[in-house]
């Protein structure tokens, strides 16, 4: 992939120069993935691990530390009680280093194990990279040294998107549905208070907050979203209930425009089909248009016969191998130490690690699903001859919303 081989082939041309050493070269890096592989958000987690090992492979061949990364997998099912089991699994196998994305009640949790693990047991240090659980509150509240997050939050992604929306005349009523849990509720108020700064003119006409990964039938939801006159839905929704909100909505000949943060994520493409052409739009880091990353996704998809669609993660292990040439050491600690500030090329240009929260600060798109017109030059999302048409790149200024995190670092 170019950004990566760009990246870091410059910075490791530049440590060259200053004669560095590597007694670490070739070292085997293992990051522990912990992710549902199985439950309803299992092809999500799939997706993933495949998307870590992809990535694992490219960054191993050519990083500035030398080193090779090999990715351990572990089965959360999406709770965050499984994940401190098997965190714990992780650790016991001296694994020092760890990800995760789906749900940020797990994500919480394995912020809250580490830091005790640490605390406790000097020396043995783990840092957690969290490659997708957007809530605000784990680089605010709750941040900590060990933590470092690579999506953009929940915050700053509503940020972005109503931004957009602002300028949207056809939106006047919106409806929020969410899934019942930390994400949900963030979207739910991060719009309302955007929404009263830029468009006060815009009425909320309903809300709903839903039981996460266990509705079948989002109809029931769909027919009060109907009846409040709606030409609008913002939804943080993923995984299964992404796709089954979007089937329920073409079943029931919703007219209205979807205003989504995972309508691109794995399995809703193929949800949305021909029916809603120009009707769904998604706020992200990036999306598969994006010509830098067509290498990447063309061999991604004859590999794994799968979309390259949680792109998050196609900045971890890059950061990290750029923090490892940094610190000359793979010691979690010093690296750690070593990724705040640190810049690094990529997809989307320059992202930087945010020092006082460990927030990655980078671009946000928003893109509409819309019909091919150019095969050569657009991706053909999960076989449906639709793809996602780019309506406007957000530069970090734009999102960076501001932290109220207080940094422990060690020996602080």
């Amino acid at each position: 992939m170019n950004f990566t081989k760009h990246a870091l082939g410059t910075l490791c041309g530049a440590m060259l120069l200053t004669g560095a050493a590597w007694a670490q070269k070739g070292e085997t890096v293992k990051i522990a993935w912990i992710d549902p592989l199985s439950g309803p958000f299992a092809n999500i987690g799939q997706n993933s691990l495949k998307t870590f090992q992809f990535v694992a492979e490219k960054v191993s061949a050519n990083n500035p530390a030398g080193v090779k990364f090999e990715v351990v997998s572990f089965d959360n099912k999406a709770s965050p009680q499984e994940s401190l089991t098997v965190l714990k699994a992780a650790i016991d196998q001296g694994i020092r280093y760890v990800t995760q994305g789906n749900g940020s009640g797990a994500a919480g949790a394995i912020i809250d194990a580490i830091n005790k693990h640490n605390e406790r047991n000097p020396g043995k240090e783990v840092v957690f990279f969290n490659n997708a659980a957007v809530d605000p509150d784990l680089t605010n509240s709750k941040c900590s040294f060990w933590h470092f997050r690579f999506d953009a939050d929940t915050s700053m992604k509503m940020e972005a998107l109503t931004t957009y929306m602002k300028d949207e005349k056809n939106v006047k009523k919106v409806y929020i549905i969410g899934q019942n849990y930390a994400h949900g509720h963030q979207v739910a108020k991060f719009f309302k208070e955007a929404l009263a700064r830029k468009r006060p003119d815009v009425q909320i006409v309903g809300e709903d907050l839903h039981p996460i990964g266990s509705v079948r039938d989002f109809a029931p939801y769909i027919a009060k979203i109907k009846a409040s006159g709606a030409d609008s839905v913002v939804t943080g929704n993923w995984g299964t209930d992404m796709s089954l909100l979007i089937k329920a909505a073409k079943d029931a000949g919703l007219d209205a425009n979807f205003y989504t943060y995972y309508a691109g994520a794995n399995g809703s493409p193929s949800a949305i089909g021909p029916m809603m052409d120009g009707k769904i739009k998604f706020v992200y880091i990036g999306h598969q248009n994006i010509p830098e990353l067509a290498k990447w996704t063309q061999e991604f998809s004859a590999k794994f016969k799968d979309d390259l669609s949680l792109l998050s993660t196609l900045h971890v292990l890059p950061t990290l191998a750029a923090g490892i040439a940094k610190a000359k050491s793979t010691d979690p600690v010093k690296v750690a130490m070593a990724m705040e500030g640190l810049t690094v090329k990529s997809f989307s240009g320059d992202v930087t690690v945010r020092a006082a929260d460990h927030q990655l600060q980078q671009p946000l798109y928003i893109a509409t699903w819309s019909k091919i017109t150019d095969p050569k030059k657009q991706w053909n999302a999960e076989g449906t001859g639709y793809t996602w048409v780019q309506n406007k790149v957000f530069e970090p200024y734009v999102s960076s919303t501001p932290t109220s995190c207080q940094m422990k670092r060690p020996g602080a």
